[in-house]
């Protein structure tokens, strides 16, 4: 068989879906929705694999995975060595099959997605990692020697945890000082159970503490310790990979109210407190009937999708655009529509109306059109005159995105930040205006994803071992 009539038969194979929880089943429990793929089936959706000799996939991944080389491994059925060669180039494979965007990324390139459907990529990647973890064959890789420098990483979010599990492997001691009391930032108080299981998060952190990292958590540096005390203490270098957890909201009337929460502080609650648990972990959270989220991101599909799992009777999106410009991924967005969510487009919510006794009880809202478009390039919602109404609601959390927490520039002096408080990194190296302090991710950013702000540690890993070598 030639060239062309391989890659035609391989073409006309057609992507393998993957088994997933009836939506009727799974918005009472906090399971993962989708089961992921057999032995049988992963091979299957990686022998659609052309193979390509420049694969386009690559140049779509933040991290550079070696991609056409971990599928051919799966193909071949070499499960645990495909699950080797993703992590020479990513800390948190069985992370990032689950939460990255990757119909965005290296999906968007797959040559095989030009006539048909792309080659599965990210259910390929969960695959091979959870393979690995649950055959217990967790390998670690060559270290090389100690060369007695320390860096000391701030946040164990994406960034962090990503900067660590590369400089680890270049001799470096690296500590992470995580502000909360579990690693994994946003993967563990931010991305609920049923889309990010917290027990995988903390596999891919135990496989970094194997490495020799060290984790000290409960730690708030700005408070703690500054970071010019960290150098004080011995290190070389510091990456900040704080994120951006503080909460945004719209400034509109009745804001106040009881009931309207942030989505940080709603997805965390249930998150790390463990309230998706009740009654066997009875930490207070709000348990709506009708309940309401205010945008239309992955935050506000994941925090509508934790309301119906705590009971709600209604969970709506309120969103004032239309479908095409939602920023949620596709498959979140599915998924919320498969288990009742309500979606409420082209509404803004201009008002919240309360009880007698102060909690919220409905939100007064207008409906928009789109007009021309702005500068994101999306079109300009534009109120309607005279189309206000009202939703009645009895819990409002606001998922319109985030700001910087500023207790770092704070407290260190000459560490330059934008009008919006982001750290400024004057390159894609994440170093900032002071010597020897890097950062990256979505406290250079502002709100991204997970698999940006992994791109942003590995090049801040590289930059600062290139600086620490020449030093």
């Amino acid at each position: 068989m030639n060239a062309m009539e391989n890659k035609e038969k391989k073409e006309k194979l057609p992507r393998h879906k993957m088994p997933e929880q009836d939506p009727k089943v799974r918005i009472h429990n906090y399971n993962e929705v989708p089961f992921g793929y057999s032995e049988e089936t992963a091979m299957k959706e990686a022998s659609r694999c052309l193979q390509c000799k420049k694969p386009a996939c690559r140049t779509g991944c933040p991290v550079g995975v070696d991609i056409p080389a971990f599928v051919k491994l799966i193909a071949e059925g070499k499960f645990i060595e495909a699950a080797w060669k993703l992590k020479e180039d990513s800390a948190l494979p069985a992370v990032c099959g689950r939460v990255c965007p990757q119909e965005d990324q290296c999906e968007k390139f797959c040559i095989v997605g030009k006539k048909d459907e792309p080659v599965a990529i990210g259910r390929l990647e969960r695959f091979a990692a959870d393979y690995e973890r649950n055959k217990g064959e967790v390998k670690i890789p060559e270290l090389a020697p100690k060369n007695g420098k320390k860096v000391a990483v701030v946040g164990a979010g994406p960034a962090g945890l990503t900067v660590a599990g590369d400089l680890i492997k270049l001799g470096y001691d690296v500590t992470i000082y995580e502000a909360l009391h579990k690693p994994g930032g946003v993967l563990v108080y931010g991305i609920p159970e049923f889309r990010l299981p917290k027990s995988i998060v903390e596999a891919e952190v135990n496989y970094l503490e194997k490495l020799g990292v060290k984790i000290i958590t409960n730690a708030v540096i700005g408070r703690l310790h500054t970071i010019d005390e960290l150098f004080a203490e011995g290190y070389d270098a510091v990456f900040l990979g704080v994120g951006a957890g503080s909460p945004v909201f719209m400034g509109i009337p009745g804001e106040n109210l009881s009931g309207i929460y942030s989505a940080n502080e709603y997805l965390t609650r249930s998150n790390l407190m463990k309230a998706y648990l009740f009654p066997e972990y009875d930490t207070p959270i709000v348990r709506g009937k009708n309940v309401a989220v205010i945008g239309g991101g992955n935050v506000a599909m994941d925090s509508v999708r934790t309301a119906l799992r705590l009971g709600a009777e209604n969970a709506y999106i309120i969103y004032r655009r239309s479908e095409v410009e939602l920023p949620a991924r596709a498959e979140e967005v599915h998924h919320a529509k498969e288990e009742g969510v309500q979606f409420k487009l082209l509404t803004n919510p201009v008002e919240y109306i309360g009880d007698e006794n102060g909690w919220v009880k409905g939100i007064k809202c207008v409906q928009m059109e789109l007009g021309e478009p702005d500068e994101s390039g999306r079109r300009r919602p534009i109120e309607k005159k005279g189309s206000e109404f009202v939703i009645e609601v009895d819990t409002v959390v606001v998922s319109v995105g985030t700001n910087a927490n500023p207790i770092i520039p704070m407290t260190t002096p000459g560490l330059e930040t934008n009008k919006w408080g982001y750290i400024v990194a004057k390159d894609e190296s994440g170093l900032t205006s002071r010597e020897a302090v890097y950062a990256g991710g979505d406290i250079v950013t502002g709100s991204a994803t997970v698999i940006l702000a992994m791109g942003a540690g590995k090049k801040a890993a590289a930059a600062i071992h290139e600086y620490l070598s020449k030093k």
